[in-house]
C-alpha cells in the first residue's frame, strides 16, 4: 500500500489492532497521515478544537451584516459553527483533510465560447460530498479501531467552518476571495473533517501568502467583494446560480455571461495556481458533457433528462427549472440571433421562472420591433411576475 503504512483493511485483524492501540500520538498521527494518502487524500493537518474563535467572530458579523442571502442553514444554530466544541463536546482534536481538484484546463477560456455554458470545474464530475464522505468514514473507522474513541466525519454536511479549520491545520489560507488557497494546490482543494475524542499533536497554522495582490477582487464580474477577505454572497454569481431560488435579479444578468452553475473566475485568477496540478482521483474529473455544454442542447432538457444528464453531479440538486434558468440567462448574453427559437420555445414551459427567464433572453436577442410584436400578444400570461418580466422587458 502507498505510503508504507498498514493497509486499513489490515488494521481489522486483532494482532494489527492490538499494535496499533499502542501507538504513541505521534505514530498514531504519521500513521493516520499514511492511511489518508493511501486513500487518495491529498492534503492532512491536524489541530484544536479551540483554534478558529477568531474566525467565529467574523463568522457571526458576516450573518448579522446579511451577507449570507437566503443561505438560512448559514444561519441555524450559528454558535456551532463558530466553535467545533459546540457541534460537539467530545472533540480533542480535529484532523482536516483534502482532495485536489485541480483542472486540465483554465476554466477561464469557457467565457469567450458564447454559445456554451460555463459549469464550475468542480461540479463537472461526480458529487464530492459522495467521493470524500465514504473515504473519511473509512479513515474515521481506522482511526476509531486503533484507539477506541468517538469520532465524526463532516463533508460541507453540518455546521463546520472547514476553511478556517483548515487554515489552523496547515493545509492553506483564507485568502482574499475567503476561499482556501494552497502553496501545493493553489485554489483547487475539497475539505473534510474527522472530529475525534483522542487528542492528537497539532500541526502549525498556515500563514496568509497574497500579500498585496488583489487579483480575485478585481476579476469578480458582479464585484461581490466589499472588501479583501469579506464576500457578499448575494452579489456573487455562484449563490445567485445555485442558492438562489427565484429570478436572478436584473442588475447582474449581463455581467453572469455564460455561467449557467457557479462561477470559477476568482479561484482561476490566483497567482498560486501555477503551483497546482491536476487531480488525479478520476470520479472528480470533469466529464466529457460537462466541460463545455452547447446552450441549444441545454435548453431542451426536461427533468427526466436533465437527471439523467446530471446523474451523481451536485448540479442535480438545484433542479431542472433552475438550472433551464441559468441556461437562459446565458442564451440572452450568447449573442447569437439562431438561440432565439429556444427562448421562445421556453415561453410555453410549465415552470414561470423558466418562462420569466426567456422573456428576458428574447429581449436581448430579438429585434425591439419582433420583440414589441410578441410582448403585445403576451396577454395572457397567468403569472405575475413573468408579467412583470414582459413589462420590464418592453420599456
Amino acid at each position: 500500500m502507498a505510503g508504507g503504512g498498514a493497509g486499513v483493511a489490515d488494521l481489522c485483524g486483532p494482532r494489527l489492532l492490538n499494535q496499533a492501540v499502542r501507538l504513541s500520538p505521534s505514530d498514531l498521527k504519521a500513521a493516520l497521515g499514511r492511511e489518508a494518502r493511501a486513500l487518495g487524500f491529498d492534503a492532512i493537518g491536524f489541530t484544536t478544537p479551540d483554534a478558529t474563535s477568531e474566525a467565529g467572530r467574523y463568522f457571526l458579523e458576516f450573518l448579522g451584516s446579511g451577507g449570507h442571502g437566503d443561505m438560512d442553514w448559514l444561519a441555524t444554530n450559528p454558535e456551532r459553527r463558530a466553535d467545533p466544541r459546540a457541534l460537539w463536546g467530545g472533540v480533542r482534536s480535529i484532523i482536516m483533510l483534502g482532495v485536489n481538484y485541480g483542472p486540465d484546463d483554465n476554466p477561464l477560456d469557457i467565457l469567450a465560447r458564447r454559445s456554451h455554458g460555463a459549469i464550475s470545474v468542480y461540479a463537472q464530475g461526480d458529487d464530492y460530498h459522495d467521493v470524500i464522505k465514504k473515504r473519511l468514514k473509512i479513515l474515521a473507522r481506522w482511526l476509531n479501531a486503533a484507539t477506541g474513541d468517538e469520532v465524526k466525519v463532516f463533508v460541507d454536511t453540518a455546521a463546520v467552518m472547514e476553511k478556517p479549520l483548515a487554515q489552523a491545520a496547515g493545509i492553506g489560507w483564507q485568502g482574499k476571495h475567503t476561499n482556501l488557497v494552497s502553496r501545493e494546490f493553489g485554489s483547487w482543494l475539497f475539505l473534510g473533517a474527522i472530529y475525534s475524542a483522542t487528542e492528537l499533536p497539532c500541526d502549525d497554522g498556515e500563514a496568509d501568502h497574497c500579500g498585496s495582490c488583489n487579483a480575485c477582487q478585481d476579476i469578480c464580474p458582479t464585484a461581490a467583494f466589499p472588501a479583501p477577505y469579506k464576500l457578499d454572497a448575494r452579489r456573487c454569481i455562484s449563490y445567485l446560480t445555485i442558492e438562489n431560488k427565484g429570478p436572478i435579479p436584473h442588475e447582474f444578468r449581463k455581467a453572469i455571461g455564460n455561467r449557467i452553475y457557479g462561477c470559477d473566475d476568482c479561484l482561476a485568477v490566483c497567482p498560486w495556481n501555477k503551483f497546482a496540478e491536476a487531480g488525479r482521483e478520476q470520479k472528480l474529473a470533469a466529464r466529457d458533457a460537462l466541460r463545455a455544454p452547447a446552450l441549444a442542447e441545454l435548453a431542451r432538457l426536461d427533468d427526466p433528462a436533465f437527471r439523467t444528464l446530471f446523474t451523481k453531479s451536485p448540479v442535480k440538486r438545484i433542479g431542472r427549472d433552475r438550472f433551464i434558468r441559468n441556461v437562459l440567462i446565458a442564451i440572452g448574453n450568447s449573442g447569437d440571433a439562431n438561440l432565439a427559437g429556444e427562448a421562445q420555445r421556453l415561453l410555453d414551459d410549465a415552470s414561470p421562472l423558466v418562462r420569466g427567464a426567456a422573456v428576458w433572453a428574447l429581449s436581448q436577442l430579438m429585434p425591439r420591433d419582433a420583440f414589441a410584436t410578441l410582448a403585445s400578444r403576451s396577454g395572457g400570461e397567468p403569472d405575475l411576475s413573468v408579467q412583470q418580466e414582459w413589462r420590464a422587458a418592453a420599456s
